[in-house]
């Protein structure tokens, strides 16, 4: 196979759950590019829909769905509904909520898929408080880390591949006082001198969720400008 058509995610339908924004647009956006079918979802509708109708110019099947991925009946609804309007689900961008569930249950049946959790760089160690005070927060990423770790383990006779993004710093509805404050001392934390930006999460998760990465599960890539490495 040429290296190319490895990338390629033509015939490919992909959720990504709090996908309407931020981080989740971003990537989104990356899948829908290189030609998968896009479901959005979160709880607010009007956002979910307007990102589905601009990736839907790309000339890919993009829906937005309203889901509280905090509900087990919203997430399962928003599964039906996929598979019944799209007729499959090969790729799930865990950005926010559990619907590793209902879509891994697709995923099996189908006889194989990609299951992305979008993890942190605060998942992989401490952080300063005067910067990061969530003890919380931080330990439900590392929490999210081993998640993979294990179900990677245990869905791997599945043919479902499971790995992780933990981003660094990058602009957010969460993260957005936060950098406002600390963005010149959090980029000179980083090696390459700068938070993340629009395009960075792009070219991981394509790789992740394409057929270049069939070989890796279990696995937790960094996407943090070498924040970690220093």
């Amino acid at each position: 196979m040429h290296t190319k058509e490895l990338f390629d995610l033509h015939g490919k339908v992909a959720i990504v759950t709090g996908g309407g924004s931020g981080l989740g647009r971003q990537m989104a956006s990356a899948l829908a590019e290189m030609g998968a079918d896009i479901v959005l979802c979160a709880r607010n509708a009007e956002r979910c829909a307007q990102t589905a109708a601009e990736l839907a110019a790309l000339g890919v099947r993009a829906l937005g769905f309203r889901c509280d991925v905090t509900s087990p009946d919203d997430v399962r609804a928003m599964v039906e509904r996929t598979k019944a309007e799209l007729g499959r689900i090969d790729i799930l961008v865990n950005n926010a909520g559990r619907a590793w569930v209902a879509a891994g249950n697709v995923m099996i049946a189908q006889g194989g898929g990609k299951i992305i959790n979008i993890a942190s760089v605060a998942g992989l160690g401490g952080a300063t408080p005067e910067v990061l005070d969530a003890i919380a927060y931080n330990t439900s990423k590392g929490g999210l880390i081993n998640f993979t770790r294990d179900l990677a383990v245990k869905w791997g006779r599945h043919r479902i591949n499971v790995n992780a993004i933990a981003p660094g710093w990058f602009p957010s509805h969460m993260s957005s006082a936060i950098v406002e404050r600390w963005g010149d001392r959090l980029a000179r934390t980083v090696p390459l001198g700068r938070i993340g930006g629009d395009e960075d999460l792009k070219g991981t998760v394509v790789y992740l969720a394409s057929r270049a990465s069939d070989y890796i599960t279990g696995q937790v890539l960094a996407v943090d400008g070498g924040q970690t490495a220093s």
